[in-house]
């Protein structure tokens, strides 16, 4: 099927959104604050698995003001079954302290404040800023970045080079929805190791080479 660019995106939209008509964050957090934890502790981990340990440190901490007070190797006990656990629980630690001594607790809503914090990268920021504020962005993991060059979205080799393409293919309005879209396609359906094309809402319009009947 030959189709031009925005017509892709368009197929994508409505395919996509009629498997998830409501996508959001499969992260639990009820705070901007409990959602950026939940992200730097998402980092090589599954989000289930971090449901699970953030419970348990929610609970202790809900809030910045009290897991700023909480030692580190108390974190680090919470959050032990996570890859990098000892760098996340020292970033967590030291993201609350900034929180409170900078920004009065909450956190900020600008990409620049955020990536200032200790171990929030761009990613993190573009997550946060999109779930937690509402605020138009493109966060890129391994599914976004893997799903947009199968389908042909983009042609790229860096995460930071597929969120730049997209940013410039998917407008504006749309964004947060499709960055949804593309991760949790990614997640169930165009998994890095067996994809499931057979199943696949848009496997008319994937342009992937290596994709099965």
């Amino acid at each position: 099927m030959s189709t031009s660019v925005s017509e892709k995106i368009a197929f994508i939209e409505k395919a996509l959104s009629a498997r998830w008509p409501n996508p959001k964050s499969e992260l639990h957090f009820d705070t901007p604050f409990q959602l950026l934890v939940a992200t730097i502790m998402a980092a090589q981990a599954t989000d289930k698995k971090v449901n699970q340990l953030t419970e348990v440190l929610f609970k202790a901490a809900p809030d910045a003001a009290s897991l700023s007070r909480m030692d580190v190797e108390d974190i680090r006990r919470i959050i032990r079954p996570i890859n990098y656990y000892n760098n996340k629980a020292k970033n967590i630690l030291a993201v609350s302290q900034r929180l409170i001594d900078d920004f009065g607790g909450e956190v900020p809503a600008s990409r620049e404040a955020l990536e200032s914090l200790p171990g929030v990268g761009r990613k993190t920021a573009n997550v946060v800023l999109g779930n937690a504020f509402g605020v138009p962005a493109m966060p890129v993991d391994t599914h976004v970045h893997r799903v947009s060059n199968r389908i042909g979205l983009c042609k790229t080799s860096k995460p930071e080079e597929t969120e730049e393409a997209l940013l410039k293919l998917i407008p504006e309005e749309k964004l947060i929805d499709f960055h949804h879209y593309l991760l949790l396609h990614g997640r169930y359906t165009c998994k890095a190791k067996k994809p499931e094309c057979g199943q696949c809402p848009v496997r008319e319009v994937c342009e992937w080479p290596e994709k099965s009947a």
